[in-house]
């Protein structure tokens, strides 16, 4: 028995034995076959989450009505928003609607043109600028014909 067969220099064992190897394929193929339902089932948590959360104002958004109908239903608030919104009157009364006079100091008694455009409606200011471009286009077009 010579020093060859000493207690550390026998044949190696692999790192990797067969039975490592199939045990590590089984796991990875566990988490590829439970990654997509898991995927799934956290999507539709969230949707579950969001749609009760639509749900929740929806019914805040059905008891708001369910208040604004029962103010409805009392006459004297009928007959209050009716003097309010409508100008109605008690029979013997005369409505009015009191008019705040204007006054020069606003940005439209200044003068100038701008101003003016700042106070029409955008329809307007609209077609005025239509206007003047056809008028600037006609007196292009007339020009190098002279």
């Amino acid at each position: 028995m010579s020093g060859s067969t000493a207690k550390g220099t026998g044949p190696r064992r692999p790192r990797l034995t067969g039975r490592a190897a199939v045990l590590a394929l089984v796991l990875c193929s566990l988490v590829a076959a439970l990654a997509y339902p898991t995927r799934q089932f956290i999507a539709q948590r969230s949707q579950i989450a969001q749609q009760r959360a639509a749900a929740a104002q929806a019914q805040a958004q059905v008891d708001e009505l369910r208040r604004e109908k029962a103010r409805w239903q009392d006459p004297a608030y009928v007959a209050a928003q009716a003097r309010e919104r409508l100008h109605y009157g008690y029979p013997g009364e005369t409505p009015f609607i009191s008019v705040a006079p204007t006054t020069g100091t606003g940005s439209a008694a200044s003068g100038t043109p701008a101003a003016a455009r700042a106070q029409q409606p955008w329809y307007d200011s609209l077609f005025q600028s239509l206007e003047t471009s056809d008028r600037s286009g006609a007196a292009g077009a007339a020009a190098p014909s002279n």
